[in-house]
């Protein structure tokens, strides 16, 4: 059998003391920067592998970040998920998962984590909803992804209002004279800040605000709703997520309307295949890589220091590709 390597072997490769080791391992602050990263280069180079029973009895700490969510179903979702798995796996902590499903008992959620001995939780996009109504411990270690304010927990949150404006302003721009919304599920913060940025940015125009079509987050939704917008004379359609302008593209198509010369269609989120969707989805692309990295971050700050409290807004960009024209 192979032997594990220890704390000794890295010691002697970094060129330092076995309790230095043992300070980098357990994330003591008690370490200048170029020794923690001589150190740490000796582990990546021998395959070191701090032992996390080992190290869960000497500090107190798992290394293990419950993620709360409402369901894993969703695109956004389970990108966030991956996102959230690489940002913590960097840092040296597990993940673990639960979800709440159609009946939310937030209680039993953070039960269910606290006896998997998580050392805090992220929260994620619909469940925060629930955590929001519940009782919580002052003392909760907590990072919510997408809130409103809330200063018994940590928030990090894409701009989504801002976001949508862009999608309105570039819609406007090519000429037409209002922009249709498929709106995502009621109780969803991110849906609401997505239609509060459409709103807004018709009104500032003073453009007519159209009745917002409501989808699930799901293609069929858009597909379903696709007939509503085209009897509706709708030339320009920003929906909440990429899934619903999929399935917005496909009833349109199925209704003999040409995708952009008679209908314009915007999405949110960039998802990996909206490059590929026909025609090529412009959309607004959400930073998930960024967001899960700051959570993570921002969770790790509140597990070391017991400082929670604070918002983190990441910036959507406009992606522009050939779903969107001017006016035929």
């Amino acid at each position: 059998m192979e032997r594990r390597v220890s704390m000794a072997d890295v010691a002697a490769a970094a060129g330092v003391s076995g309790q230095t080791v043992s300070r980098v391992v357990n994330d003591s602050p008690r370490v200048d920067p170029a020794t923690r990263a001589r150190v740490e280069r000796a582990m990546t180079e021998l395959g070191y592998r701090p032992h996390r029973a080992a190290r869960a009895l000497r500090t107190g700490r798992t290394h293990t970040i419950g993620l709360l969510a409402s369901t894993l179903a969703t695109v956004g979702n389970s990108r966030m998920l991956q996102a959230l798995a690489d940002a913590a796996a960097t840092r040296g902590y597990a993940l673990t998962v639960v979800t709440l499903g159609a009946e939310p008992d937030v209680a039993a959620a953070f039960e269910r984590l606290s006896e998997q001995g998580v050392d805090g939780t992220v929260v994620l996009n619909e469940a925060t909803a629930a955590v929001r109504d519940a009782s919580l411990d002052r003392g909760a270690r907590l990072v919510v992804v997408d809130s409103p304010p809330d200063d018994r927990f940590a928030i990090v949150q894409t701009a989504h209002a801002s976001g949508a404006r862009a999608a309105v302003e570039h819609l406007l721009a090519l000429g037409h004279e209002t922009v249709h919304h498929v709106g995502g599920p009621s109780d969803s913060y991110a849906a609401a800040e997505r239609e509060r940025g459409w709103r807004e940015a018709l009104r500032d125009a003073g453009r007519t605000v159209p009745d917002v079509a409501r989808g699930d987050w799901g293609a069929a939704s858009g597909a379903v709703v696709a007939t509503e917008l085209a009897r509706g004379g709708a030339t320009a359609v920003f929906c909440a997520n990429d899934q619903m302008a999929l399935g917005v593209l496909g009833g349109l198509a199925d209704l003999g309307l040409d995708v952009p010369r008679d209908v314009s269609v915007v999405g949110f989120d960039d998802v990996a295949d909206a490059a590929h969707y026909r025609p090529p989805l412009t959309t607004v692309r959400q930073d998930f890589d960024g967001l899960a990295e700051r959570a993570v971050a921002r969770l790790v700050h509140a597990i070391e220091t017991g400082e929670t409290g604070g918002t983190e807004v990441v910036e959507p960009a406009l992606v522009v590709r050939r779903s969107t024209g001017p006016v035929g």
